[in-house]
């Protein structure tokens, strides 16, 4: 995990900027949103885990080498959440960080075959996560909605027990909105998870699968072509392939984009090289998100910093870029223009100031 500092290439009135704008978030995992204290809290809860409870012990620990090491380490911390009184706290505490941020709707990636698998009835986890989620938004204002995946490194028999719970009327939370496919790309092929899919898509649940964070744009193509994704997680290869650019650009297909987290994971090398200014050129719907903000040092304000200066935005296109993420998400029409307008209403009030 590296130190959160603010950028010194984007003037401080950016960062004030930043910080009060109205934002939607939509590639943001669950138990990878834990922060340093809630970490170090269920690590003491459960001292058989060998995640560390010391806080300052956490920086070394969420450091990665590259990106196998890194989901090791997140499987370590999903290892902790063990009851449902542990997913309860971890829901509400991550929509209390996204709040501090003003997040006014986030569709927070949850994984509950890695729960379920661990002990905890699958009942019980649907209402640990609802009862946070009407909370959330009852005591901070934030709009929270679900997208189950499918943990890839775990195979079909995950994609089974996934679908089950996202299509099943008896379980299925009120909050799910759509159906995603994380973990590992390499050896993971895309085309295997397409009758899962296809069962979530015909339950009425949205596609959003990750595909080109550390794999070649045939997964992406893959994604697109076998599972119908709707929009794509990641998609930092993207930019290898001209026609693949032309064709998310024409078809407004968005690219959920977290910069810090593709260097984290070694995914790119330096954030100067990372791909969202060809995204951009290309025309590509971008979104700016921050996957698992605490074990990568960062949080979703700082990943606007950091597009602020790699395309080189002002107030105004800081502003666009939010829209960005309130138009690709799966939010109602008068949901996405309530958030719209404030974020013009924010900008022009600032812009006058």
């Amino acid at each position: 995990m590296t130190e959160h500092l603010v950028d010194p290439d984007v003037p401080r009135d950016l960062h004030a900027f930043i910080a009060g704008l109205p934002k939607a978030e939509l590639h943001v995992h669950h138990v990878g949103s834990a922060s340093p204290r809630i970490v170090s809290e269920l690590a003491a809860r459960h001292p058989d885990s060998k995640v560390p409870s010391d806080p300052e012990a956490l920086v070394d620990y969420f450091t990665f080498t590259d990106f196998a090491h890194f989901i090791d380490v997140y499987l370590s911390v999903v290892d902790l959440i063990r009851t449902p009184e542990d997913v309860r706290l971890l829901t509400y505490e991550v929509a209390r960080d996204m709040a501090r941020q003003q997040v006014r709707y986030a569709e927070l990636t949850i994984t509950p075959f890695s729960s379920t698998r661990r002990g905890i009835d699958e009942g019980a986890f649907m209402d640990a996560i609802e009862d946070a989620r009407k909370a959330a938004e009852a005591e901070f204002g934030t709009v929270l909605r679900w997208c189950f995946d499918i943990p890839g490194e775990a195979g079909l028999e995950s994609a089974e027990e996934t679908a089950r719970l996202a299509t099943d009327d008896r379980l299925r939370p009120e909050g799910l909105v759509s159906f995603g496919l994380g973990g590992p790309e390499i050896g993971v092929a895309r085309p295997q998870f397409k009758p899962y899919f296809d069962r979530a898509i015909a339950a009425g649940l949205h596609s959003v699968p990750h595909a080109g964070e550390t794999t070649g744009p045939q997964t992406v193509w893959d994604a697109l072509t076998e599972l119908r994704a709707e929009r794509i997680g990641h998609g930092t290869s993207s930019a290898q392939d001209p026609k693949l650019l032309a064709h998310l650009a024409e078809r407004r297909i968005p690219l959920e984009v977290c910069p810090t987290s593709n260097i984290a994971t070694r995914a790119v090398r330096t954030l100067d090289e990372h791909p969202i200014k060809e995204f951009s050129r290309a025309g590509v719907l971008v979104t700016i998100n921050s996957d698992d903000p605490p074990m990568f040092g960062t949080d979703l304000n700082n990943e606007y910093a950091v597009a602020a200066r790699l395309l080189g935005l002002d107030e105004r296109g800081l502003a666009d870029l939010a829209k960005n993420g309130v138009e690709a998400s799966f939010l109602d029409a008068p949901g996405k223009a309530r958030i719209a307008d404030e974020i013009d209403t924010y900008t022009a009030n600032w812009l006058a100031s």
